[in-house]
């Protein structure tokens, strides 16, 4: 399996797939649950985002919550359109992407729905989920309250997570996806450099002593810091505060030392619109906006979410690329040896 040049590895998407899904099953997980996690990691690897593809698979294992108790997920609480789900613990990215089949079987049928998941971790990539419930024709919006990662503006320490929020909305086409966290760099991009040995860029981190710092093992012991830089980090500081105290509405079911929680809404248009109309007329301004009177040097006005799409379409053809570390740790992985020295 795969093509190795070098220190990197091409891979076919069926490759990665059953690459990730033999990790997966290795680390102990059911088949269904593998297949999952391996489809997450994979829609991230063929959308661009090699750092939260494949080798986030041996993040979750390297987790400390991956040797906790697990329990079944389960609702805990059910008013018809809102649901409280306790996660028992499971790994985010299934938990999360259980609690969007529920957003989008209460929505079918209610409208609308509320979802908030709590005692889960690692839900991954916030823009899959949408996708999921955008392409059942809803609109979608998810929050993330996460663990600290991130230092409050003028901070010199961590107390906020990284706390992404994300939108998605049926279009005529593929749906726009809006995904954004709120500190100046993701928390799993910073894993993965310091997997890999590679440096952060300037002034998105700090080191244990609040100095900045572009070495990741430093800043995983400091602080990311909020998206905005210097003059602007109130703005990433006040939306990741934002992100917190709607994961708080989690607050009943989680354990008092911890601030995760995830709330997932779907929105049936045909509350207001035929959901034709909707897709119509998101299309449209997405058309109008794409039209706009471009400044000099700028050849295309760009969506969120479109170069992640036209990476899919092209990747899907021509396979991605991993680091041959992150190759053989899986490899290791898929035979059972959780010490995998990834």
């Amino acid at each position: 399996m795969g093509n190795q040049a070098g220190h990197r590895v091409r891979l076919t998407a069926a490759e990665g797939q059953k690459l990730g899904e033999a990790a997966m099953r290795g680390a102990g997980y059911g088949p269904d649950e593998a297949r999952i996690l391996a489809e997450h990691a994979m829609d991230a690897a063929l959308s661009g985002y090699e750092y939260s593809g494949l080798p986030k698979l041996l993040n979750v294992v390297d987790d400390p919550h991956f040797r906790d108790k697990r329990k079944p997920i389960s609702i805990v609480r059910d008013s018809g359109a809102a649901v409280l789900v306790d996660g028992g613990w499971e790994t985010g990215m299934i938990a999360a992407y259980r609690a969007s089949e529920i957003a989008i079987d209460r929505a079918t049928v209610y409208g609308l729905s509320i979802v908030c998941l709590a005692n889960t971790w690692m839900t991954g990539r916030s823009a899959l989920y949408c996708e999921m419930i955008a392409k059942a024709g809803l609109v979608a919006i998810h929050t993330v309250s996460a663990p600290s990662w991130v230092a409050p503006f003028g901070g010199a320490a961590r107390s906020l997570g990284t706390n992404p929020i994300a939108f998605g909305f049926p279009t005529s086409g593929d749906p726009l996806l809006i995904d954004m966290g709120t500190s100046a760099f993701m928390g799993t991009d910073l894993q993965f450099r310091e997997r890999i040995g590679a440096a952060l860029p300037d002034g998105v981190a700090i080191g244990p002593s609040g100095e900045p710092t572009t070495d990741a093992s430093e800043a995983r012991q400091g602080a990311l810091l909020p998206f905005g830089g210097p003059e602007g980090g109130y703005k990433g500081f006040g939306l990741a505060l934002a992100m917190d105290a709607i994961g708080a509405l989690a607050a009943g079911i989680r354990p008092s030392n911890t601030q995760t929680g995830y709330l997932f809404i779907a929105i049936k248009p045909d509350l207001f619109m035929s959901l034709d109309e909707y897709r119509r007329e998101v299309s449209h301004r997405i058309n109008v906006i794409k039209s706009t009177p471009r400044q000099p040097g700028i050849s295309e006005i760009r969506i969120p979410g479109e170069r992640g799409m036209r990476e899919r379409a092209k990747r899907l053809n021509e396979g991605i690329e991993i680091e041959s570390k992150i190759f053989d740790a899986l490899n290791r992985l898929a035979l059972g040896n959780l010490d995998h020295g990834g």
